[in-house]
């Protein structure tokens, strides 16, 4: 492997090591994670939206339910926009925390205007028309706040070592989350049983009071991470070079990294997104047939697949580099995937439990089977699925190496964009092949008869296409030229390019 070369005395700063990578405490990168946990809460928030939208706004099942694939292509068509000025800030509050703060701030505002005063206006198209203009500029906010998750990878630290170590607490973060945040949302929802549950003021009010608190905490930490190393003499050339619009599209053309992680991360997000939480219930409820069986076996694989998910990211992606890591991830998941589709199609999903009504388990080889590949599963997929973050930061450094021009807001934001395209027809797969095996009216539910179409059709949905999009990322990796020796070689040379321009000055 290349040896990094020196930076000047002039460039030599305390976070820097003599070699020329610069580092940060393991707790900057933990907090600095901290950032997607703030914006992920508030997605959470609005996967709830339609319970609003059909008791307050007055709006039906089918317009509902489409809101969300909507909104999400009008966040994927700001991405480039807030990319664009991330890429042309540099202030004296630095390029990244200025959109952290005013995206924090703007989803905190249009979220409680959302959900406390649509539904004081006139009845009719006027209370559906202001929630689509404020939920516009909702998501506004969001894309400025998560455009830095992406952008500010490459300034926090260029240690190959270091830079996985984001996506270790990122899986982690996330694990817990949704798994916590179900059960927060139920127990707010019983709470509010009397006027209405999910689909009361109650509800919302105490939804988007836990969200905002909790995401102004994380964004306040995430920003204290983040302080020292916003300074532009930790990324690009060390020095401001103008970006014009003809820089992006060279950027795009010329770029085999980017192009390449954009491929494998899309086809990721849309398998996994595929797997919604009406595949999950058809999986339980209806295959395995007991609505509380999901419940009580995500409870005893969370915890175990947080661990593994860290200690597979902290083992692998720091000694054989972020490529190789997702090569191994996405093996080990088309293998893990393979087997659990192998079990739910040949065997006898409904020996998971005794009591169908009450869910107990049933110790058995199937249960033990299903616990044991999902926990291993989600310690791969964690590698494939959470890796490409501080990938993008070695995309925006090759960039740098490439052309000279430091551009991470494109890479983020084109990132976002190809994804969240992407990944918004998840929903809609999902509901053809539930279409195809018969159920044109509703999901399937506990004690729906489970045909061997249905039961290929929710495997196929819930492993199946994990796996083809695990296959996908083995193509992209192929032609992915960013290995760890590369990334050795492209920072040595831009510790160089980093001493021309200050011996310029």
């Amino acid at each position: 492997m290349a040896k990094i070369r020196s930076l000047p005395d002039k460039f030599y700063d305390k976070n820097y090591e003599q070699n020329g990578i610069h580092r940060v405490p393991l707790w900057r990168i933990g907090c600095f994670a901290l950032n997607n946990t703030a914006t992920n809460l508030y997605m959470f928030m609005m996967t709830y939206v339609s319970y609003y939208l059909m008791g307050f706004v007055g709006v039906g099942m089918v317009v509902a339910s489409s809101f969300s694939m909507m909104m999400r292509m009008w966040d994927g068509v700001t991405d480039p926009f807030v990319g664009f000025m991330v890429d042309k800030t540099n202030g004296k509050f630095g390029k990244n925390r200025p959109f952290m703060v005013i995206g924090n701030i703007i989803l905190c505002i249009t979220s409680f205007v959302m959900f406390h005063f649509t539904h004081l206006l006139p009845e009719g198209g006027v209370r559906f028309i202001f929630f689509i203009v404020i939920n516009c500029i909702y998501y506004l906010g969001y894309t400025c706040q998560c455009v830095v998750t992406k952008s500010a990878q490459s300034c926090l630290t260029n240690d190959p070592k270091q830079r996985p170590l984001f996506a270790s607490f990122d899986g982690v973060y996330n694990t817990i989350l949704f798994a916590g945040l179900a059960v927060v949302a139920a127990n707010m929802a019983d709470a509010a049983k009397d006027v209405g549950g999910y689909s009361s003021t109650q509800f919302f009010h105490q939804l988007w009071l836990f969200t905002a608190v909790l995401s102004g905490i994380f964004t306040v930490l995430a920003v204290i991470a983040i302080a020292p190393k916003d300074r532009s003499e930790f990324f690009g050339t060390g020095k401001a070079i103008k970006i014009g619009l003809k820089d992006y599209w060279d950027t795009l053309k010329g770029n085999r990294a980017i192009q390449m992680l954009v491929l494998s991360a899309s086809t990721d997000k849309l398998a996994s997104t595929a797997k919604t939480g009406a595949v999950n219930v058809a999986l339980f409820a209806c295959i395995a047939g007991s609505t509380l069986l999901q419940g009580t076996v995500t409870a005893m694989t969370t915890i175990p697949s947080c661990i593994v998910t860290f200690l597979a990211i902290s083992t692998l992606a720091t000694r054989l580099g972020q490529k190789e890591a997702m090569v191994v991830g996405s093996i080990g998941g088309i293998v893990t995937n393979l087997l659990l589709s192998a079990l739910w199609l040949l065997g006898d999903p409904t020996s998971m439990t005794i009591d169908p009504v009450a869910g107990t388990l049933n110790w058995g080889y199937f249960l033990i089977l299903h616990i044991l590949l999902t926990v291993v599963a989600a310690g791969f997929q964690g590698i494939s699925g959470n890796i490409v973050i501080p990938m993008t930061a070695d995309c925006a450094d090759y960039e740098v190496y490439r052309t000279g021009k430091y551009v991470p807001g494109l890479m983020g934001t084109l990132f976002s964009f190809v994804d969240k395209m992407v990944s918004s027809f998840a929903p809609m797969i999902a509901g053809l092949v539930f279409a195809a095996c018969g159920f044109t009216d509703h999901n399937p539910v506990m004690g729906d008869v489970v045909t061997p179409q249905l039961k290929l059709g929710v495997v196929f949905l819930a492993y199946g296409m994990l796996i083809l999009g695990l296959i996908c990322n083995l193509i992209a990796m192929k032609f992915y030229p960013l290995s760890k020796e590369k990334m050795a070689s492209i920072q040595n040379e831009i510790v160089a390019i980093k001493e021309k321009a200050m011996n310029a000055q």
